[in-house]
């Protein structure tokens, strides 16, 4: 790879691929949990190491360069089938989005984001307490039809019915993600986690992604061997239906 993937960081490399999606510094720390401010010195620092002078500049620049890369996947998150061009120097994988995925979850991925690679790091967190309740997500009609399609999904997922939950996703992910590597990933990320306890809406909101634009749908949700993780989810209008393309759990 270039010199692109050895002078930046993990997180301004995370920082650049979400730029490139379509976000800007206010989505990005929304999006991230962080300050603008925060966000703002990250791809100041990235422009700084790239010498170019704009942000977007920069985040073309990274996307490039991992698109060109013989071992890259594409706007693949899910199930990556080998070493990431960016891997980290103890061999993890680094998704589009700069999230680190150990060796020992290999996961199924999409063209905006996808699902499961942080649970095995997530099951060694130590358990925080108990979150206070959520209050109902105050949506529209349209927005209530996404978060339906997400939880319908996500209904699937729970009852451990791979190949029909693969089959409910949008085209993008099927192309990235055979059928067989959607059920090793799952039942590796997502059965230690347990029968699901609760899930309640937490955030959707549009992105302004390629080709049409996407919603991401976040849930907070609990399970019998975790109480608390942040599951999210991407959907692409296909047709009159709502398809899920990404799905991680943090």
């Amino acid at each position: 790879m270039s010199e692109v993937c050895r002078t930046l960081t993990e997180k301004e490399k995370q920082t650049l691929r979400l730029m490139g999606r379509g976000h800007d510094a206010k989505s990005l720390a929304r999006h991230l949990g962080l300050s603008v401010h925060t966000v703002n010195e990250r791809l100041r620092d990235a422009r700084r190491k790239l010498s170019v002078s704009s942000s977007r500049e920069a985040a073309r620049l990274l996307l490039d360069s991992e698109r060109d890369s013989p071992d890259s996947f594409g706007d693949t998150l899910l199930g990556e089938a080998g070493p990431h061009p960016c891997a980290a120097r103890d061999g993890s994988a680094i998704d589009r989005r700069g999230r680190t995925h150990r060796p020992l979850w290999v996961i199924a991925g999409v063209v905006l984001m996808s699902i499961l690679f942080g649970i095995a790091a997530l099951m060694l967190q130590p358990q925080t307490a108990p979150t206070p309740a959520t209050p109902p997500l105050q949506v529209s009609q349209r927005q209530a039809e996404i978060i339906r399609s997400a939880r319908d999904w996500l209904a699937i997922v729970d009852a451990g019915r791979w190949e029909e939950s693969w089959r409910a996703t949008g085209q993008s992910f099927r192309e990235m993600n055979t059928v067989e590597v959607w059920a090793s990933a799952s039942e590796q990320a997502r059965v230690p986690l347990g029968a699901l306890v609760s899930r309640a809406d937490l955030s959707q909101e549009s992105v302004p992604a390629p080709p049409h634009g996407a919603e991401v749908v976040k849930f907070r949700s609990s399970f019998a061997n975790r109480s608390s993780a942040i599951e999210t989810l991407t959907l692409v209008r296909e047709g009159q239906a709502w398809r899920v393309v990404g799905y991680w759990i943090d």
